[in-house]
């Protein structure tokens, strides 16, 4: 399931994913989300310019594509629990600071070892 995190605002940041220890810090939050080390990718973009809900205080937002794990609106709202429950936590941010958006993929359309997952 590839994840791609982005956070925005100065309290929001836990310092183990800004600094060179970014992959410690990482490490952990792949831990804590019960996801597959191997099969996740995660991008943290600190310091965007993002608005929520009209607002510019610091909120998250959460993109999250995968083949086979998102797509029905029963599974996403089971993850879409899981990661709020998550980041509410972690981020100490008020649900309504936080948009989580989901992205089903295909196996064909994700590249990887000079293929695609089809034939891997």
């Amino acid at each position: 399931m590839p994840l791609t995190l982005t956070l925005r605002g100065p309290r929001v940041f836990d310092p183990t994913l800004l600094g060179p220890e970014r992959e410690p810090g990482l490490h952990q939050l792949l831990v804590k989300l019960s996801c597959p080390l191997q099969r996740v990718n995660v991008t943290v973009r600190p310091g965007l310019a993002m608005a929520v809900n009209g607002s510019a205080e610091p909120c998250a937002q959460l993109l999250v594509s995968s083949i086979g794990v998102v797509g029905t609106a029963e599974e996403n709202r089971g993850h879409s629990a899981r990661f709020f429950e998550f980041l509410t936590k972690e981020l100490k941010l008020d649900q309504d600071r936080i948009v989580i958006r989901f992205f089903p993929l295909e196996a064909w359309q994700i590249g990887k070892k000079g293929t695609v997952m089809t034939f891997l």
